[in-house]
């Protein structure tokens, strides 16, 4: 059996948050699995919480040079990952952008799945250097019809294997995306004939459930489900066919959990500093059971109902609140007490913060200031 705070521990362990590590990129980015990136900044808080002396530079060089790609991946969602994992993610994907993205808007619009086969590939092939949205929109407008665009091309852009490019800005990308193909090939021949919901590529999603265990492990068959947005019955195949390959532990409240035999899990007293974690940060949102870092009382109030995922601070492993930077200062909201301890460490993580934003963007997520004033009322302090 493991504890719940065993199963946090080793979740934190695995994703690089019990101490900052000396890694090269590729070998943090392949560690951590993928990282959320609806938000250009996002994915360098995250890195900046996970690699010791980590430099945004860094980043920028790996996005330019596609050693690190920016797609729809899990959870039909932007993600930063290692491109080298992208092929086999996407393929596990595969069904699940199927059945999301060509029904709906692009089914509203009067378009079959086989119009999709017959689009993806001179997509591709027009997307072979990098094309603004207004440049592929009016692609997709000549073949399709102004009256059909919009919904075309809100099924083609996550459907197709694209990545977004670098458009330049403090982040690498900007407001306003471009897309470059992939370089994976078109999407398999004949999935505009097949049923949605059909089971994905049996090596792929393997090992998307090995990877999955590998950065966000211990994990439920719900949690896989979740971290990826497929269904619960080919995880469950999936797992079975692993055979021994993974084993079975009983989870903190009976249920059944898998996990690679080798995968780190720390004990319970293992120390957890605290952390100022980007918004949507993907140890947040990789489970069903989001309790092993999301106090059940907490999860409201970080997680917003229209998906926002507020940046969030942690203590001793689990959040504790939310932070913003501001005029002045990194403001930290705690949700409980903390005891000086806490807060003088939360403090020396804000000043390392301030300084990591300062050269690029200091008052990084203003927009989504409005959400403080939803908050209850809790104890606040300037950072």
């Amino acid at each position: 059996m493991i504890t719940a705070r065993e199963l946090n521990r080793a979740t934190l362990a695995r994703q690089l948050l019990l101490e900052r590590v000396s890694l090269p990129l590729p070998d943090a980015m392949r560690r951590v699995v993928a990282l959320q990136a609806q938000h250009p900044a996002s994915p360098y808080l995250a890195l900046w919480n996970r690699i010791a002396d980590f430099a945004p530079a860094e980043l920028d060089a790996a996005f330019a040079g596609r050693t690190v790609v920016k797609a729809t991946l899990m959870r039909i969602t932007l993600h930063a990952v290692h491109a080298g994992d992208y092929p086999v993610l996407r393929a596990a994907m595969q069904p699940t952008l199927y059945a999301s993205r060509l029904g709906f808007r692009f089914a509203d619009a009067g378009l079959l799945p086989a119009d999709a086969d017959e689009l993806v590939p001179e997509l591709l092939a027009f997307a072979r250097r990098p094309r603004t949205s207004a440049e592929m929109q009016a692609w997709v407008e000549e073949r399709v019809g102004a009256e059909k665009k919009d919904g075309a091309w809100w099924g083609l852009r996550a459907y197709a294997p694209m990545h977004h490019a670098p458009t330049g800005g403090p982040w690498s990308f900007g407001p306003r995306p471009s897309f470059v193909a992939a370089g994976t090939g078109s999407v398999p021949a004949g999935t505009g004939s097949l049923p949605v919901g059909r089971a994905v590529d049996p090596h792929a999603l393997r090992t998307l459930v090995l990877r999955c265990l590998a950065g966000f492990g211990p994990a439920s068959v719900a949690d896989v489900a979740q971290f990826a947005m497929v269904q619960r019955a080919p995880v469950r195949e999936a797992l079975r066919a692993l055979g021994d390959d993974v084993e079975q532990l009983q989870g903190p409240d009976g249920s059944t959990l898998f996990d690679l035999p080798a995968a780190p899990r720390p004990p319970a007293d293992t120390p957890a500093p605290p952390r100022l974690m980007a918004m949507w940060d993907s140890v947040l949102l990789a489970h069903a059971d989001r309790s092993r870092v999301i106090p059940p009382a907490y999860r409201p109030l970080v997680i917003r109902r229209n998906g926002d995922v507020l940046p969030t601070l942690l203590v001793d492993g689990y959040v504790a609140g939310v932070w913003r930077p501001v005029d002045g200062g990194v403001e930290a909201t705690a949700f409980h007490s903390l005891s000086p301890a806490q807060w003088d460490g939360l403090a020396a993580e804000a000043r390392s913060l301030r300084s990591f934003l300062g050269g690029r963007e200091a008052e990084v997520y203003r927009r989504y200031h409005h959400w403080w004033a939803k908050l209850p009322e809790s104890e606040v302090r300037m950072l």
